[in-house]
């Protein structure tokens, strides 16, 4: 992962060095605090959405995200490995809803739960209108996607490119004083199993207090 991307997830809230890892919704009261990081200097506030978007295109929309009941799987990566371990995931959860007869109810979501300057904990996501009937066992799991309010912005293109996402979505928070909760998530508007990178749209959601 980039420098940039790692200040990026420092000023969302989203770094916990050492910490183990969590689920999406619940954060241990009294885990210790992060690591103290060096200063690092400001860089030149940079507003703007990034020029790939198209008219029309979200860039802090603030939305209310619905309650939706999800089957996710558990995860941790490198990030050198992060995408294909991303797309290994949902092709599992694919299998999973194949093999009960299921169909989802929407976009693919990655919950980020974690991140560290080596890699991240996640939750790969399908809705689903209702529970199973009979829940799945081992590493895949029903639960609920988080909720409220939230603001939204639109990436186009590769899960390397995001970087300038990153930063255009933490320049937006500061400049609105408005602060994270220690979750964020991407919903893919594309396939991310079958849309080539330079063809994705991604959908980031980042929750608020």
């Amino acid at each position: 992962m980039s420098c940039t991307r790692l200040v990026a997830f420092i000023a969302l809230g989203l770094v916990f060095a050492g910490a183990p890892a969590m689920a999406a919704t619940t954060f241990a009261q009294n885990a210790s605090p992060p690591v103290q990081t060096p200063p690092i200097a400001p860089a030149v506030p940079n507003l703007a959405a990034p020029s790939a978007l198209q008219p029309g295109d979200a860039f802090g929309e603030q939305v209310m995200l619905p309650d939706r009941t999800i089957i996710y799987l558990k995860g941790h990566t490198n990030w050198d490995t992060a995408f294909d371990t991303l797309v290994d995931s949902f092709k599992s959860l694919n299998e999973y809803f194949d093999k009960q007869g299921l169909k989802a109810n929407g976009p693919a979501l990655t919950i980020y739960t974690q991140t560290d300057d080596t890699g991240f904990s996640f939750e790969a996501a399908l809705p689903v209108a209702q529970a199973p009937a009979n829940p799945p066992k081992g590493d895949i799991a029903v639960g609920q996607a988080p909720s409220g309010k939230a603001f939204k912005f639109v990436h186009r293109g590769g899960y390397d490119a995001m970087d300038a996402t990153y930063e255009a979505i933490t320049n937006y928070l500061d400049d609105k004083n408005l602060e994270a909760k220690d979750l964020f998530i991407e919903e893919y508007a594309t396939d991310p199993i079958t849309t080539t990178q330079d063809k994705m749209v991604v959908n980031v959601f980042v929750p608020v207090k």
